[in-house]
């Protein structure tokens, strides 16, 4: 007995102690864990992201550029993702996100136990199975670029997960959780992130559009974006699909019908791979990115915490006046007339080398300025080298206007073979508000980067002639004065030209019949320097020199300035300075910038509007009257312009007005060597002008664009001079006299 309360005694004292000891092994472990916990939270053993992270997740958003009815027309990116709302998601896609990723998505706080421990074991019997929540998979797009395969590292990982899942789920609603994992996935396709992307990439769709099977398609991408790639493996792909239709039927998303038919249909893919270079507008794209660079450095323009803005990650929203129909008029309107024009170009060299004499430097200088020739350089290549490499075949990708070409040639002979095609430029603006509607600068960015509606600079020829008439009109001479139309040497000057309308001749017909000889006294008498103040005053911000030849227009200028400048004609005088940039809003649409464009008074209304009558007369039985023919637009409505050729038709230009749109069109060769022989193909009637009249039929048969087909009103005070010539009585005293006579000595 003793022995036994002996054994009794020892039980009940090892039980005290045992039982002590499970209590402080028992704390030991909680608050280890507490400690582990807290150790993950406060990023021992990884940074997690902050609450203003959480608040404003750091994912590279591509910045979209939008026009003027909110179409995207493009977008600069790293990662391929744009952002999407709730409302702009299809039921479909939640749906098929729930019943595949999350059944219990709505009942749990962010971790999901129940499933957590069950994938446990389904993981130690090896049956590996995922059990990590929608939430737990949106924490980990925001703070890890992947899922980490060390197996030490990836339960830090898992931790990790659950604890910033848990503090999304305290942060956001469960829509705004679901909208946000559909924005941050990563789809494993040409740079396609975010649903909005993998929409437009895989369907040509928008997510709002996605049919259930489509829904299906990409969910199931997202167990394994390359395994389930509908492209590398479609055969994967429609069993993933199928098995994602199945958990929608599953959780009575679908009905057993809707589950047969799409179960039932193959994949339907349509594909559109993003690029720069895609969409509408990319020269213009391209160089409204450097504008808005610019523009941030000038007025300093920074995030809240002192970093620039960078346009390819942080997800800005650019509101463009950019039309989108406007613009595709202009891009289709270049392209049906280009084709015809390259074809008759390439006709006068099919039996001569364009390339020989002085054009020889030409290929020469080609080569220089080619990426190629930089990277064999840079290699430590001779010169004699590089030409040898220049001269060896390779494999290349050529542009054609039916589609490119994939071919072996030489370097040399490429460059050649491009150096044949014709460039153009187009420019359609607004001249009451500046706003740019349309710009087209080149036929083919992808093969032909230059702009050259704003970077590229080119002789005006006779589109800067309204400038001289301009300063004259301005200082009191009549459209009806006449000067004499023959040749003439001033100083050491002498214009050469064509006279037509006899000799004298007024300063409308010579605007009119683009007489050289009359332009030339013009200036002579309103002096060349007060003409080049006043062509820098209409906009024109390349050098202007104080010579007479600017009359006939010895300078260089863009597409961009020329069409601000006739703007101002149109606009009673008024140069408003043409606007790319509406306003820019950040990824939260906050206003961060906003345009307010200069205004210059360059000439008074009243000789505003005569020049726009006088432009009108230049369409209507002058150089310009193509525009009226049907094979060139067959415009009728009241509208003016002027054509420009320069020497050995290296340039045309045509640059048309009517109350609403200024039009500027440029055509030439990338070299100023290559050329038309001829006037009758080369000259601004035939290279440029009916590009005018063809994207503009296009805009006025656009019923929704609004655009008058009226006459240009007269300014606001009417006229003090006479413009109808046979109505108009000569003043034989001073010319700038001639804006302060009464109604006799006008000859009302």
């Amino acid at each position: 007995m003793k022995r036994e309360s002996k054994q009794n005694r020892i039980t009940e004292e090892d039980i005290k102690r045992y039982t002590l000891n499970f209590w402080k092994i028992l704390l030991a472990i909680i608050f280890l864990g507490v400690l582990f916990i807290a150790s993950v939270r406060f990023g021992v053993f990884g940074k997690l992201p902050s609450f203003q992270e959480l608040e404003n997740p750091k994912s590279n958003l591509a910045s979209e550029i939008l026009s003027d009815d909110l179409k995207v027309l493009g977008t600069y990116y790293r990662h391929n993702r744009s952002n999407v709302k709730y409302s702009e998601l299809s039921p479909y896609l939640i749906q098929a996100l729930i019943s595949t990723e999350d059944k219990r998505f709505y009942d749990h706080a962010g971790i999901d136990y129940s499933r957590t421990i069950t994938s446990v074991f389904h993981t130690i019997l090896g049956d590996k199975q995922g059990g990590s929540t929608i939430t737990q998979q949106l924490a980990l797009n925001l703070f890890s670029e992947r899922r980490e395969r060390n197996t030490f590292k990836r339960v830090m990982q898992k931790f990790q997960e659950w604890i910033t899942a848990v503090r999304l789920e305290r942060s956001y609603t469960k829509e705004e959780i679901i909208t946000m994992y559909f924005n941050t996935v990563d789809f494993g396709y040409k740079n396609t992130y975010g649903i909005k992307s993998a929409a437009r990439t895989f369907f040509s769709t928008t997510p709002d559009k996605l049919s259930a099977e489509e829904a299906a398609i990409l969910v199931g991408m997202l167990k394994g974006p390359s395994l389930y790639s509908p492209v590398k493996f479609p055969d994967n792909a429609l069993t993933r699909r199928n098995t994602v239709l199945y958990n929608m039927a599953n959780q009575n998303f679908l009905t057993a019908d809707e589950y047969a038919k799409a179960k039932g249909s193959p994949i339907n893919l349509k594909l559109r791979i993003s690029n720069y270079g895609e969409g509408l507008a990319p020269y213009f794209r391209a160089v409204l990115k450097e504008e808005i660079k610019k523009e941030f450095q000038r007025l300093s323009i920074t995030k809240a915490d002192g970093t620039p803005y960078d346009l390819d990650r942080d997800g800005l929203k650019i509101y463009t006046p950019i039309n989108y129909s406007m613009q595709q008029y202009a891009e289709d309107a270049q392209k049906e007339w280009m084709m015809k024009l390259q074809r008759d170009f390439d006709r006068q060299y099919r039996n001569s080398d364009p390339f020989k004499g002085e054009n020889a430097k030409l290929l020469i200088a080609g080569m220089k300025r080619s990426d190629r020739y930089r990277v064999l350089k840079d290699a430590g290549l001779s010169e004699d080298e590089i030409k040898k490499e220049f001269n060896k075949k390779v494999p290349m990708s050529l542009f054609t206007y039916k589609g490119n070409v994939d071919t072996t040639m030489t370097p040399m002979d490429s460059i050649r073979y491009n150096k044949l095609f014709l460039r153009n430029a187009v420019m359609s603006m607004e001249p009451k508000t500046g706003h740019i509607k349309a710009w087209v600068g080149g036929i083919n960015f992808e093969h032909f980067k230059f702009d050259h509606v704003k970077q590229g600079q080119r002789q005006v020829g006779s589109t800067a002639k309204p400038f001289t008439y301009a300063t004259a009109i301005d200082n009191g001479y009549s459209p009806c004065f006449t000067v004499p139309n023959h040749m003439q040497t001033y100083g050491n000057w002498t214009p050469r030209g064509t006279v037509q309308g006899g000799d004298p001749i007024t300063l409308k017909n010579a605007l009119k019949y683009s007489q050289n000889f009359a332009t030339a006294h013009v200036i002579n008498e309103v002096g060349a320097s007060n003409v080049a103040s006043l062509t820098k005053r209409m906009g024109i911000t390349s050098n202007v020199p104080n010579y007479p030849s600017i009359s006939l227009g010895a300078y260089e200028a863009s597409v961009f300035d020329m069409v601000g400048a006739y703007s101002a004609f149109v606009n009673h005088g008024t140069w408003i300075e043409p606007t790319m940039i509406l306003r820019i809003e950040d990824k939260n649409g906050t206003p961060i910038y906003e345009r307010t464009p200069k205004v210059v008074k360059a000439i008074n209304s009243e000789s505003a509007y005569i020049m726009v009558d006088m432009l009108k007369g230049v369409v209507d039985g002058g150089t310009g009257s193509r525009v009226r023919r049907a094979e060139y637009g067959g415009l009728t409505n009241p509208m003016g312009g002027k054509t420009g050729t320069t020497n050995d038709n290296s340039d045309a230009w045509f640059i048309g007005i009517t109350p609403d749109l200024v039009t500027g069109v440029w055509t030439g060769a990338e070299d100023r060597g290559i050329r038309f022989y001829s006037m009758a193909s080369g000259q601004g009637a035939s290279a440029a002008l009916p590009i005018f009249g063809l994207y503009m039929r296009k805009v006025y048969n656009d019923k929704q664009l609004r655009y008058t087909q009226e006459d240009f009103p007269q300014p606001p005070g009417g006229l003090t001079r006479e413009i109808d010539c046979s109505r108009y009585t000569p003043f034989y005293g001073t010319p700038s006299e001639e804006g302060q006579l009464n109604d006799d000595r006008l000859g009302f």
